[in-house]
C-alpha cells in the first residue's frame, strides 16, 4: 500500500525568519526534516508531499526539496490565503492563511492514499511513524471514518526554557480520542507540569497526560469531510482576523456528528523541537545520543 507523509511548511518563512535559518541537528549537519523523512521512509511511507506557500517555493526547493528528491516520490502542494469555497471571502485586513486543517486541504488534489500529517519542525521519532504507518496500513472506512493520532506523554514534550502550548487528549477505556483541549501556556515542574488560564492562575498536570504533537493519520476521505466543516467555520468566523481551522478543531467536529473514530497510538518517543533558541543545545545533544545508540547512522544519507 502506498502512504503519504505530508509536511505542513508552509509557515517555515516567517517562524524561522527565513529558510536559511534551518538550523542542522545532526552530527553532520542534518536537519529535523532529514530526520522525520529518513524515519517515515523506514517505516514504509512510500511519498513526501510538502504543504508551502508559492512565495517561498523556489526557495524551498533549493534548500530543502532537492536533497530528497532523488530519495523518495516528493510532491508540493500551497497553501495560500485566498483558498476558499465558493460563496466566501478573505478579510482585507487578513494576512495569514487558515491553519493547519486548511492546510492539509490545500494537498487535497495531490494526496490520493492514507497519509500522515506533521509538522515540518518536530522531531517525533521512529516509533511514532512504525505505529502511524501500521494503522494507515490496515485501517479502512466504512459508514464511519477512521482515522489516528501519535499519543505523546506530556513530560516528554516539554521546554526548560519557557512555556509552550499543547493539546491535551481526553480518551476513553479504549484509548479513542473523546477531545482535545488546547492549553496555551503549559510550564515544566519538575516531572509533572502547570497550565496557566486566562488569569494567569496555575492548575496542576501530572506529565502523564497524553497530548497531541499534531501527528495524525487520515484517509483521503478526511477532505471531503474537512472541506465541509471548514464552511461552517468559515460561516462563523471567515471574516476575523486571525482565527484559525485547526486540525483538532476539524478533527472534534468529525467525532462529534458520528462521522469519524480517532485511535490514539501512544509512543514513548521524546518529541524534539526548538521552541525557544536555549532548546536547540538539548536537541543536538538528544540527536546525538539516539546517533550514538545505534538508532540512526552517521551521516544519515550514508
Amino acid at each position: 500500500m502506498n502512504l503519504t507523509l505530508t509536511i505542513l511548511a508552509a509557515g517555515m518563512g516567517s517562524r524561522y525568519g527565513g529558510l536559511k535559518q534551518i538550523d542542522p541537528v545532526g552530527p553532520h549537519g542534518e536537519t529535523i526534516l532529514d530526520y522525520s523523512i529518513f524515519d517515515a521512509m523506514r517505516a514504509g511511507f512510500t511519498r513526501v508531499v510538502f504543504v508551502i506557500r508559492k512565495d517561498i517555493e523556489e526557495a524551498f526547493r533549493d534548500a530543502i526539496g532537492k536533497r530528497f528528491e532523488g530519495r523518495v516520490d516528493v510532491a508540493y502542494a500551497f497553501q495560500e490565503l485566498s483558498m476558499v469555497p465558493d460563496g466566501f471571502t478573505v478579510p482585507d485586513t487578513r494576512q495569514k492563511p487558515w491553519g493547519t486543517a486548511h492546510a492539509v486541504l490545500a494537498a487535497k488534489n495531490t494526496v490520493d492514499s492514507p497519509f500522515a500529517v506533521i509538522n515540518a519542525d518536530d522531531f517525533y521519532g521512529e516509533d511514532s511513524y512504525r505505529s502511524l504507518a501500521g494503522f494507515l496500513k490496515g485501517t479502512r472506512d466504512d459508514a464511519r471514518a477512521h482515522y489516528a493520532m501519535v499519543g505523546f506523554v506530556l513530560r516528554n514534550t516539554l521546554s526548560e526554557h519557557g512555556h509552550v502550548a499543547r493539546g491535551i487528549c481526553e480518551a476513553d477505556d479504549n484509548r479513542y480520542l473523546q477531545k482535545v483541549v488546547e492549553r496555551t501556556k503549559i510550564l515544566k515542574r519538575g516531572n509533572a507540569a502547570v497550565f496557566l488560564d486566562e488569569q494567569e492562575q496555575e492548575h496542576p498536570l501530572t506529565g502523564d497526560e497524553w497530548v497531541s504533537m499534531n501527528m495524525w493519520g487520515f484517509t483521503p476521505s478526511f477532505f471531503e469531510r474537512a472541506e465541509q466543516e471548514f464552511e461552517k467555520f468559515l460561516s462563523r468566523h471567515g471574516q476575523e482576523e486571525k482565527s484559525e481551522f485547526f486540525i483538532p478543531l476539524a478533527v472534534d467536529a468529525l467525532m462529534a456528528s458520528g462521522q469519524a473514530d480517532v485511535k490514539i497510538l501512544p509512543t514513548q518517543s521524546s518529541w524534539f523541537g526548538v521552541t525557544y533558541r536555549e532548546d536547540k543545545p538539548s536537541v543536538v545533544q538528544s540527536i546525538q545520543a539516539l546517533t550514538d545508540r545505534g538508532d540512526y547512522p552517521a551521516p544519515l544519507w550514508s
